[in-house]
């Protein structure tokens, strides 16, 4: 994954957003990742007989191509269903910005490369109204050093050490265990022997 995000900022203000909002339990048949974009907030985007709500947002222009969020605070509340944070990605949502999100959230977001700058609240409303104006703003959000720019302005936010890295390597617990896999064998290897002298004695 680049070091950087950049691209269209869209403003989600709704406070405890949770996963059956960004992906509705409909959606969650299918056995695959695939096909999860047309679910992801699927009842903010779409009414009941399918038409595209005209005062959603991401249904806006320019809108509607973002791909980075600034989001109300807990966002990602509620069960721990990955398809939520798979959805978003297939929509071409790279990042959310804002206060905090919900735990199970956060990491499940961390396995996927979806990033979660965290802000102050006053930054994240000053981050809000300028997504929110006429011709939206493109934000950068620099993961290495921890920073977000938009046009001269620049905001740091919070992101821990595993996750920067994780997000920076394109990597999760996974790959991390894999590096060290030598190093398992060789103890797996080292616990076999031992049993075998212990049989033997």
């Amino acid at each position: 994954m680049p070091t950087t995000i950049t691209g269209l900022a869209a403003p989600l203000p709704l406070t405890n957003v949770d996963t059956d909002v960004i992906m509705p339990k409909r959606f969650l048949i299918t056995i695959t990742r695939e096909g999860l974009a047309d679910g992801t907030f699927a009842d903010l985007r779409f009414d009941d007989a399918g038409k595209p709500r005209p005062d959603f947002v991401l249904n806006k222009s320019p809108w509607s191509k973002a791909t980075i969020l600034i989001v109300g605070d807990n966002f990602g509340c509620g069960s721990s269903r990955e398809h939520a944070v798979w959805g978003m990605r297939q929509l071409g949502i790279e990042a959310c910005i804002g206060t905090g999100f919900a735990g199970i959230f956060f990491d499940n977001a961390r396995k996927n490369g979806l990033a979660l700058p965290v802000v102050t609240a006053e930054d994240r409303d000053e981050l809000m109204q300028l997504a929110e104006s006429n011709n939206g703003n493109s934000m950068m959000i620099d993961i290495e050093h921890r920073k977000i720019t938009v046009g001269d302005m620049t905001l740091p936010f919070q992101m821990d050490d595993a996750t920067q890295a994780a997000l920076i390597r394109g990597g999760d617990e996974t790959l991390d265990t894999l590096e060290y896999a030598d190093a398992i064998r060789a103890f797996e290897n080292g616990l076999t022997d031992g049993m075998r002298v212990s049989v033997i004695k």
